[in-house]
C-alpha cells in the first residue's frame, strides 16, 4: 500500500502498550522516548491500556508483545492508523521489531523506506433472537469455547445464511490470517498469508475424522449457533469473553470495514518470521 508520512521532524507519534509487565513497559517507553523525539512528537500515549484515543497520528509505536498489538487495535477501532510493534514479549509474530532494532525502523520510516500492509480486521455481532447483544471489532479470532460441565458442542454453521455442516466438537474457531498462527495454529488449522482477504474455520478436536479446517473468502458472512450449550458455553473474540450463549444466541462473524495496518521496513520478511518464530529448522536429525 502506499502510503506518505510528513517530512522528518514532523511526524505525530502514538506510543502505546499493555501486558502484564506493566512497570517494565513503562521503564521501556521512557528509554524510546528519545530517540523518538529525534524523528517528530509523541501526540499520545497510553502504556496501561486505560485511556480512549482521540488525537490523529501518523505512526502507532506499540511496544509488548502480540497482546498489546491485538489491544492496540481494539483501541484504535474504526480510526486504524499503521503500527510498527517492539517486540518486548515472548513470540511476537506482529510485534517483531527487536528493541536494538528500533531506530533503524524510526530511521527507516523517516525516509520513507519502508511499506504498509493492510490486514483484515473482523467484526463480530451477537443477537439473542433478534436482540443485538455485541458487537465488536477484533484482529485475530472469534471462538465457541465451552466450560464444565464439559460435554461435546453441537454448533450449526452457516456460510451466507445456507446450512454448511453441523460439528460435533468442543469448540470452534473462526480465524483471520493474522490470527492463523494463534489459537488457529494449536488446533490443527493452517497458516495463511498475513494480508489475505480469507477466513479459516477450525473445529476443535472434531468428534468426526472426517472434518478439517476449512478456508473460505472473506466476502462470506459466517453465522454460528449452538444447539444445547453448556452453561459456560461463551463466545470469544481475541481472548476476551463477549458473552455466554444459550440456543437463541446467533453469531455473526463478517469482514470488518476497517483495516489493520502494519509497517515493514528493509529486512522483514513474511517467511523468515515464521522460520524464526516457529522454530523451522529444515533438516532431519539423524540418529548417530
Amino acid at each position: 500500500m502506499e502510503f506518505t508520512l510528513p517530512e522528518k521532524g514532523d511526524l505525530k507519534f502514538m506510543l502505546l502498550g499493555s501486558g502484564d509487565r506493566r512497570q517494565q513497559l513503562i521503564t521501556e517507553g521512557e528509554r524510546l522516548k528519545p530517540l523518538i523525539a529525534r524523528y517528530g512528537t509523541i501526540v499520545f500515549e497510553d502504556l496501561c491500556y486505560q485511556k480512549e484515543i482521540d488525537t490523529a497520528a501518523d505512526v502507532a509505536i506499540v511496544i509488548g508483545g502480540d497482546g498489546s498489538i491485538l489491544r492496540s487495535a481494539k483501541q484504535m477501532g474504526d480510526r486504524q492508523i499503521p503500527v510498527l510493534g517492539v517486540n518486548f514479549g515472548k513470540i511476537g509474530f506482529l510485534a517483531d521489531i527487536l528493541p536494538e532494532n528500533f531506530e533503524l525502523a524510526l530511521s527507516a520510516i523517516a525516509s520513507s523506506n519502508f511499506r504498509v500492509v493492510e490486514h483484515l480486521m473482523i467484526r463480530c455481532r451477537v443477537f439473542d433472537g433478534d436482540r443485538l447483544v455485541a458487537d465488536e471489532l477484533g484482529l485475530n479470532d472469534v471462538a465457541i469455547l465451552g466450560g464444565p460441565p464439559f460435554s461435546i458442542h453441537y454448533i450449526d454453521l452457516y456460510v451466507d445464511s445456507e446450512l454448511a455442516t453441523t460439528y460435533s466438537c468442543d469448540g470452534l474457531i473462526i480465524s483471520t490470517p493474522v490470527g492463523s498462527t494463534a489459537h488457529n495454529l494449536s488446533a490443527g488449522g493452517p497458516i495463511l498469508r498475513k494480508n489475505l482477504q480469507a477466513f479459516v474455520i477450525s473445529p476443535i478436536s472434531p468428534h468426526t475424522l472426517t472434518v478439517r479446517p476449512v478456508v473460505d473468502t472473506a466476502d462470506r458472512t459466517l453465522e454460528v449457533l449452538v444447539q444445547n450449550p453448556n452453561a459456560s458455553t461463551s463466545v470469544v473474540l481475541d481472548g476476551q469473553s463477549l458473552c455466554q450463549l444459550t440456543a437463541r444466541h446467533r453469531v455473526c462473524v463478517e469482514k470488518a470495514e476497517s483495516l489493520f495496518k502494519t509497517i515493514e521496513v528493509s529486512g522483514q520478511s513474511y517467511y523468515r518470521t515464521l522460520r524464526n518464530k516457529l522454530g523451522w529448522g529444515g533438516e532431519i536429525t539423524k540418529n548417530s
